[in-house]
């Protein structure tokens, strides 16, 4: 089903959301709503970016003047196993969406990820620094950026993020959260080191990002400071009123998988802070603003299992 949000005869930008009712997708269409932007959110019932002429034959009806793809397959670890579908979605799936956004002349911003890095080094990474994933998920996510940036990089941007939270969906803060709730005890991984960011405030940086007619290329947006899993859920137990001692840090070999993570995920901003952009805030000050929100829709589900 494609959702559509009308504003006056006068807005010129129209906006389509691929992989529109994923949590980042979701988070979109309540900031374009709240911004007053007309926008059309297509899910995958919708289009198939893998299909040439699907893709083509909806964005042309549509004409949108910007497109954000936030498609993926975003499995990572079912990907080692299954690299043929990841590549099909993460880099024909984001050729095709450059190529007829190239031909409609829409601006395109590309939704990539920290996966790209090695996640080995120290620091925060810069937009130019050398890639290298370590593992199927990060180079299909690698692959449909070169593509994106080789089909239509003079009018696209590729806009790298990590550890997405929201209300929406399945993500790590949710899960914390709940467990908070029910007065959990909770063993987490203390030595990956990333950026926790609410999905509602990275869109709203990309509107920002657009909306600046120099941004052009590859941008980092992710909450800004540095925390570790333990930190995280440190944080959402204080700010819930719940002990935290009943968080317990380990290590990453507590938790195998199948996909290696990078223990280093900071990524940094500094392409957006010389167009005069502010980066995003820090990442416990975005967390303490919504965790409200969050928990009363965790609630609600606690709720009605009980």
């Amino acid at each position: 089903m494609v959702e559509t949000s009308q504003v006056t005869e006068r807005e010129i930008n129209v906006w389509t959301i691929l992989g529109g009712y994923g949590q980042l997708g979701q988070s979109f269409h309540d900031v374009l709503s709240d911004a007053g932007i007309t926008h059309e959110i297509l899910g995958r019932n919708d289009v198939d970016i893998t299909s040439m002429s699907s893709i083509s034959s909806q964005l042309a009806a549509i004409h949108p003047t910007i497109i954000v793809n936030c498609a993926a397959w975003t499995a990572v670890d079912n990907a080692e196993d299954n690299a043929a579908d990841a590549f099909l979605i993460n880099e024909t799936g984001a050729r095709n969406v450059a190529l007829v956004a190239k031909s409609l002349q829409s601006r395109l911003v590309h939704i990539s990820t920290d996966y790209v890095f090695p996640g080995t080094e120290t620091g925060a990474r810069a937009e130019d620094a050398p890639t290298g994933p370590s593992s199927v998920y990060g180079a299909s996510k690698l692959a449909g950026e070169n593509a994106v940036l080789t089909e239509h990089g003079s009018n696209s941007l590729v806009v790298r993020t990590a550890w997405l939270y929201s209300q929406y969906g399945g993500n790590f803060v949710k899960t914390m959260i709940r467990k908070a709730l029910t007065d959990s005890e909770v063993r987490v991984v203390n030595d990956q080191l990333g950026q926790p960011t609410h999905a509602a405030e990275l869109a709203r940086h990309v509107v920002e990002l657009v909306q600046n007619d120099a941004a052009r290329g590859v941008f980092h947006g992710t909450n800004s400071g540095s925390a570790t899993w333990f930190d995280l859920t440190v944080a959402i137990y204080e700010l819930l009123g719940v002990d935290t001692r009943l968080v317990t840090a380990v290590d990453s070999s507590a938790y195998p998988t199948k996909a290696q993570r990078p223990n280093n995920s900071v990524l940094g901003h500094q392409k957006t802070l010389a167009l005069g952009i502010q980066e995003m805030r820090p990442w416990h000050d975005a967390l303490s603003d919504s965790i409200t929100s969050i928990a009363s829709v965790i609630r609600k589900e606690l709720t009605n299992e009980s």
